[in-house]
């Protein structure tokens, strides 16, 4: 019998006996988390919450970076019927609070003494009644989870899993905050069917099996990466934990995964590493005739198949491979969600022999919708729509999906739920198309679409794509909402910018005066120049407008997925973006 909630797929995982289910890193070595210790630590948290008295429908929040930890609460909280309230480590603490107290959590699993002292400084505005504490600190603030863990029963507990066997797929497993890109932070209420759903036909297509390995590195608070890593351990796969981004590289090499699942950011970064490593003679040389190589090959690339000609060989033995070695060198499967790849980097990637499995989803909708599989690929499109959600497209483009992944309210917003919704269809917000294949494509998102004061509409995202292919580039928003054209606010890579000034003999003494510098503002038009090349005339970028910060999530620029907040951005640089357009001259031209 399949699985019908995320119990049955925990009994799945348990059941396997899987001798390396996790990989955690202890004293400087990965040590192996096997079946039966997984059931135990899971087990005792979930005694030591009912002994606390949680009990079905009650919140427990999870305020924590990547680490085994994470998921023992999380299965934890599903055993009693608990709904999961996921926190990003990242948020503040009056963002955490907020959650907190939308939610009504009762208890909150902390990683760290700095995320206890975070939610300690706002406890007082909470209802939470009980606090555990993943590392083993000395504290009466908060019960230590490697203590409840290590209680657990050594066999299997009878009424536990009867408990877990009670409840359905009807009931509400999880209430994940978005990342608010276009607002407040809304609550979406995922049922246990809703998320079982999902993990059964996401992987359709792949041939993902016990001996792959996997990195869990993008935030678990993300309903991407959670639902990755719920679906990996359900097929077997160890899952490697890594709790911050900068270590990422130092474990790709450790651990050598053989299933890679990012965001597209991530991808970016790899490939401006890539460009910037190959800037000088004869690297430059050799890279430009790999590439070159690689694009006959592409459409090979695309339908799974390896190249066998000589150049093909030379040219992945001198450059391709060693791209892959960054990445541990076995990957056998590259995954891209959260949000746009972009056909030009999902391109780029290709040619050095990398086929990027692109999917599209939302948190409301558990979240894969459609993804690109082995069997069937399509560049430029996010695949077909899983086999269990239904797709249509609306007379405005939107995309609009019904089925058993798609979530049944936002938390405490009646209002916005039934907005959600037409004749029982989620509207996505998202501006899509399906071809004559069944593939989908996302242009954009409906309220980031640009309408220019002539009337057109200029999606902003595979623009900003564009640019962002360029290593100069950190981030490029482009606006010019009822303008008469579109212009682009960039945030430069600072680090190879500088570079670049030093090498071409411009001194500056800070951030604001090199952006300032004449042949920086050429340089920058020239790019934005070159992409406008391949834009239509209504969509070309007349102005350029350099700002002297990096964008980040942090700053509240970026989502802590690291997806662009644009109203932020552009809230932020209202009064210079006025003065761009209120300048007669146009500085870029196409």
């Amino acid at each position: 019998m399949k699985p019908q909630t995320l119990n049955d797929i925990f009994s799945a995982i348990v059941e396997r006996r899987h001798v390396r289910v996790m990989l955690a890193r202890e004293a400087g070595r990965w040590v192996p988390i096997d079946s039966q210790q997984f059931y135990r630590h899971v087990a005792g948290v979930a005694r030591a919450f009912r002994n606390w008295g949680v009990s079905k429908g009650d919140r427990v929040a999870i305020l924590s970076e990547n680490r085994p930890e994470w998921a023992v609460a999380d299965f934890a909280s599903f055993q009693l019927g608990a709904v999961v309230v996921p926190i990003y480590a990242t948020l503040t603490a009056q963002q955490t609070a907020y959650i907190l107290c939308d939610s009504g959590a009762k208890v909150v699993v902390v990683s760290t003494e700095q995320q206890l002292k975070k939610f300690l400084s706002i406890k007082d505005q909470t209802a939470v009644e009980r606090v555990v504490v993943m590392d083993p600190l000395s504290t009466e603030d908060a019960a230590p989870m490697h203590r409840l863990m290590q209680e657990g029963p050594r066999e299997r507990d009878p009424e536990l899993e009867a408990g877990a066997r009670a409840i359905t797929g009807d009931d509400l497993a999880s209430i994940i905050y978005t990342s608010g890109t276009t607002g407040t932070s809304k609550g979406v209420q995922l049922t246990h069917g809703n998320l079982t759903s999902n993990i059964l036909h996401s992987l359709d297509g792949f041939d993902v099996h016990p001996g792959h390995v996997s990195v869990s590195f993008l935030p678990l608070s993300h309903v991407t990466a959670r639902h990755a890593d719920l679906a990996l351990l359900y097929h077997g796969v160890t899952l490697a934990y890594c709790p911050a981004f900068d270590q990422l590289p130092k474990v790709l090499l450790e651990v050598l995964p053989t299933l890679f699942v990012a965001v597209p950011r991530v991808y970016e970064k790899i490939y401006s590493q890539v460009e910037q490593k190959a800037k000088t003679f004869p690297k430059r040389a050799i890279y430009r005739w790999a590439l070159s190589v690689g694009r006959v090959h592409l459409m090979k690339i695309l339908a799974g198949e390896i190249p066998t000609s000589l150049s093909w060989r030379l040219a992945n033995k001198l450059v391709f491979s060693q791209v892959r070695a960054r990445l541990g060198g076995n990957v056998e499967v590259f995954v891209s969600g959260g949000a746009p790849l972009g056909t030009e980097l999902a391109a780029w990637y290709a040619s050095i022999g990398i086929r990027i499995h692109e999917g599209y989803g939302l948190t409301e909708t558990s979240p894969v919708i459609a993804l690109n599989t082995p069997r069937a690929h399509k560049l430029g499109t996010v695949g077909r729509p899983l086999s269990n959600v239904e797709v249509q497209i609306a007379e405005d483009q939107e995309i609009l999906v019904r089925g058993p992944s798609v979530f049944r309210a936002y938390w405490n917003r009646p209002e916005e739920t039934s907005d959600a919704f037409a004749d029982g269809w989620f509207k996505t917000g998202d501006i899509g198309m399906l071809d004559q294949d069944g593939f989908l494509s996302v242009t954009d998102r409906k309220k980031d679409l640009l309408k220019t004061s002539g009337g057109k509409f200029i999606a902003p995202q595979p623009v900003e794509n564009s640019l962002k292919l360029n290593a100069l580039i950190g981030t490029a928003v482009v606006v010019g909402d009822r303008r008469k054209f579109a212009s682009v606010i960039i945030s430069p890579c600072f680090a190879l910018l500088e570079d670049w000034a030093h090498a071409n003999h411009i001194s500056f003494s800070s951030r604001r005066e090199l952006i300032a510098n004449p042949k920086v503002k050429a340089l920058y038009e020239g790019i934005v120049g070159e992409v406008n090349r391949n834009l239509a005339r209504y969509e070309a970028l007349k102005k350029v407008l350099l700002v002297p910060d990096e964008f980040t999530a942090d700053d509240g620029s970026l989502t802590p997925t690291l997806k662009l907040r644009r109203k932020t951005v552009e809230e932020r640089y209202r009064k210079q973006i006025d003065e761009l357009y209120e300048e007669g001259d146009v500085a870029v031209v196409a």
